[in-house]
């Protein structure tokens, strides 16, 4: 429990940063980006595989300097991705020890650790964009702390017990509710300033929590698959950047595409 406390502390410096958006924001996101990258390939090395570490660091490169020139890259990101492939084909061809799953893996690592990261700093780029870089921490804060306590108290079906052993059905309905409070909490503080009704913040925060659960399930399935409890651990009490931030991730996915496309 003291090394949770601890790696609590050294994670409100990051937190603080990426609250100030505009440049602070895109460099902590892209330095995160690169270090889940690395973990990402780390633990698929481990059980043997070989990712396309050129597609994949090249391409979230590519992808951020985008992103720190003040554009949105999402439009642009088809463009970067098959130019990536195209590269790695080629290479694919000439060099032995390169296979096709080496090549999809290497871009699965930048979908999931790079372009997942992009929504928080892409957000900030929208009017009033930092509020709801607020609202995914809420979401997935009141998210995992809701889940938790439910689970804990009244947890009695188990939700998916051979990714999650831990989790039950009770503590994700828990988690929906609190992401929801969440969600509706923050929405009632800025709801004169960005002008959403009370009704789409309560149901952005369910979608995004449930969302959000499947990420930390999805973090799960990869560690239950490649035989590793943790990601390379860099927080203490936390695990890696992986562990830390697996539901944030998917829920900063969902707040975007609601935001800016179905609103």
């Amino acid at each position: 429990m003291n090394n949770r406390y601890l790696g609590a502390l050294t994670l409100i410096p990051i937190l603080l940063l990426i609250f100030l958006g505009g440049n602070y924001l895109k460099i902590v996101t892209f330095v995160l980006s690169l270090r889940a990258l690395y973990e990402f390939y780390f633990i698929l090395k481990k059980k043997g595989h070989n990712p396309s570490y050129v597609l994949g660091y090249g391409t979230l490169i590519s992808y951020y300097v985008l992103i720190f020139f003040d554009l949105d890259p999402i439009y642009n990101l088809s463009v970067i991705i098959i130019l990536s492939l195209f590269i790695n084909f080629i290479v694919m061809i000439f060099k032995d020890n390169m296979t096709i799953v080496d090549v999809s893996l290497g871009l699965t690592g930048f979908l999931y650790s790079g372009v997942f990261f992009s929504f928080l700093p892409l957000m900030d780029l929208k009017e009033n964009g930092i509020y709801f870089v607020y609202l995914v921490f809420i979401i997935s804060w009141f998210t995992d702390t809701l889940a938790y306590y439910t689970g804990r108290f009244f947890g009695k079906h188990k939700l998916i017990e051979k990714v999650s052993p831990k989790k039950t059905i009770e503590g994700a309905v828990g988690g929906v509710l609190g992401g929801a409070l969440g969600s509706l909490l923050l929405g009632f503080l800025i709801k004169d300033i960005v002008l959403i009704s009370l009704v789409e913040f309560f149901t952005l925060g369910a979608i995004a929590s449930i969302f959000g659960q499947i990420g930390d399930l999805t973090a799960s399935s990869i560690k239950r698959y490649t035989k590793e409890k943790d990601y390379p651990k860099l927080i203490p009490g936390h695990g890696g950047i992986l562990d830390r931030f697996d539901s944030t991730l998917f829920v900063s996915v969902i707040v975007y595409i609601y935001l800016y496309y179905l609103i």
